[in-house]
């Protein structure tokens, strides 16, 4: 299909979509999509992982999509405050939104009554961006060596055992509470902002375990905080070529990734739709971009309109019955 999109597939996942060229659209030689600044909205604080990879790809994408491109972080809600802006916002192109594919698959589930958002009628998933994967780490001098070990010494244990991941509510939450139902192990998730600040304690044994993003975790390994003995990607880190996957851990179920995203809001005109969609997928073969997002374990995931609005309805499926398991309700 490459950069081709079925306007059939567009009217499902985004509403409808205008075939004339777009107002503000670029009629010189065809440079860049709009003749004037466009912003990403994003629902995360400066200096976090989101927050990079908005910015490494605003970089990129000024001159090809935009003539100016600017990041506005908008934290609040747990991202939520920054969707609804974007799904708020004029439908001309010059308001996109990059998040965390959780916000639109997950969410539904632990805000069933509040959500204010749908990630298939309010947007259109323009393309993915990157992906990561997730690490479980054990607190340094546990006695167990493995995940095996692991879950052998957690069945001995007359009290849950406690563990942390970067919020309650979140993917590798949940990834760990799926893994706690395989394995008959009763764990006790200990809710932090962040991974950052449960380090400390899973260093000094006060929580067994962490499963966070792995590009961190393999540098919260590096000094100290913990060993990794998993990772939950469909083949093994770059960073961490010794570690098994979870799946040659014998649990395929727990493969995951979190992507990133940009889309736009519902009703945005198809030529401006294109053009973002070609200059993300130009922007990923810029060797210095490719480069900044290995650093961070990410993997380039550019995707067609179709494509990632086919992961967001499958991901949204798949963890339905997994947070209702779960008992977890952010409501």
């Amino acid at each position: 299909m490459g950069l081709q999109i079925k306007r059939r597939g567009l009217l499902a996942v985004g509403g409808t979509l205008a075939s004339a060229a777009a107002p503000g659209l670029w009629r010189g030689a065809a440079a860049q999509a709009l003749n004037r600044p466009a912003r990403i909205i994003l629902g995360w604080p400066p200096g976090g992982a989101a927050d990079i990879i908005a910015r490494l790809f605003a970089e990129r994408l000024r001159g090809t999509y935009a003539s100016q491109l600017v990041v506005e972080n908008r934290p609040g809600a747990a991202s939520r405050l920054g969707i609804e802006a974007v799904k708020a916002a004029a439908p001309d192109g010059a308001t996109l939104l990059v998040t965390p594919e959780s916000m639109l698959t997950i969410y539904p589930h632990i805000y069933p009554r509040t959500l204010r958002y749908d990630g298939l009628k309010d947007f259109i998933p323009v393309s993915g961006l990157c992906s990561t994967s997730f690490a479980l780490a054990l607190t340094p001098a546990h006695r167990a060596r493995n995940l095996a070990e692991f879950v052998s010494w957690a069945r001995q244990q007359s009290s849950p055992v406690p563990y942390a991941s970067p919020a309650a509510g979140s993917t590798p939450h949940f990834l760990v509470e799926e893994l706690a139902r395989a394995t008959r192990i009763r764990l006790e998730h200990v809710s932090y902002r962040g991974s950052g600040p449960a380090m400390p304690d899973l260093q000094a044994g006060r929580l067994a375990m962490v499963i966070t993003v792995t590009g961190d975790m393999a540098e919260y390994e590096r000094t100290g905080f913990g060993r990794i003995i998993g990772v939950t990607s469909s083949e093994r880190s770059r960073k961490l070529p010794e570690v098994p996957t979870m799946a040659e851990l014998g649990h395929a179920d727990l493969t995951a990734e979190e992507w990133y995203g940009i889309l736009l809001p519902a009703g945005t005109p198809l030529p401006l739709v294109e053009a973002l969609q070609k200059a993300v997928a130009d922007a990923v073969k810029d060797p210095d971009l490719r480069a900044s997002l290995a650093t961070m374990e990410q993997r380039p995931r550019p995707s067609t309109a179709q494509e990632f609005a086919e992961r967001i309805r499958t991901e949204r499926d798949r963890w339905a019955p997994i947070v209702l398991a779960s008992g977890f309700s952010a409501e």
